[in-house]
């Protein structure tokens, strides 16, 4: 009689702190995850050439490439949900670690469970999109202006070139494109894309509108589609009048 092996997801934590990666990798594993940790950028890339990694918890403040670098590059290179860790809790840390597409941003010290759950919340909200993706059979598409967005092959062109988006503003035009002409606050955005408890201070949605602004409206102090409600939140339309 053969053992059964529980598909158990993989986290890898980048940290060069060797304390902190042990007590991760203890409580991680605990919680159920196959956690693998590694001290800086080389190391992260020799594990990832021969291991599959479903979430990777990177800190910014790395020996050798900094955690900025690393986390454009899995973004661009390897597309893997990010959560970033800095010492500093600098509010330019959480708008770079976000401009970057890093999936969420935890500040340090913090509380093993806050990651935890910010873990589980990232790992559900991906495994949501690619389930959504896989159970659709045509390409859900959006013209609006000279741009088209594709659900499915999530990209966004303008005039049939790509337009690029990190993955935190790809999920937030997604979010907007299916709730066209409705108002959505700043807490239903915030559940939207995070999905847990939030801070009353997170600005990473107005961060992330004012970047969408740039990519796809032709004067962003005066927006055409992606419009404020003063007092009530945001609202997307493909109406121009």
């Amino acid at each position: 009689m053969h053992n059964v092996k529980m598909n158990k997801q993989k986290l890898l934590i980048v940290d060069d702190e060797k304390k902190l990666r042990e007590l991760l990798t203890n409580y991680l594993s605990k919680e159920g995850f196959e956690v693998s940790a590694v001290a800086d950028g080389v190391e992260m890339d020799e594990h990832l050439a021969c291991h599959k990694v479903d979430l990777v918890v990177l800190d910014l403040m790395l020996p050798g490439e900094d955690g900025l670098s690393i986390g454009r590059r899995l973004h661009q290179k390897n597309n893997l949900p990010v959560i970033i860790l800095s010492a500093r809790s600098d509010e330019i840390d959480r708008i770079v670690g976000l401009e970057i597409g890093a999936d969420d941003y935890l500040a340090k010290p913090f509380n093993p469970r806050e990651l935890l759950a910010r873990i589980r919340s990232v790992l559900r909200r991906n495994a949501t999109e690619a389930s959504t993706e896989s159970k659709t059979k045509q390409p859900i598409i959006t013209n609006f202006g000279p741009f088209c967005l594709n659900l499915n092959k999530h990209e966004l062109t303008k005039n049939d070139q790509i337009v690029a988006l990190t993955t935190g503003e790809f999920n937030m035009l997604s979010i907007f494109i299916n709730n066209i002409d409705r108002v959505l606050s700043r807490d239903q955005l915030l559940e939207m894309t995070k999905g847990y408890d939030r801070d009353p201070f997170d600005r990473s949605v107005d961060i992330c509108i004012g970047r969408l602004r740039k990519k796809i409206e032709g004067n962003p102090s005066n927006p055409i589609y992606l419009k404020t409600i003063w007092g009530s939140g945001y609202l997307f339309t493909t109406s121009q009048t």
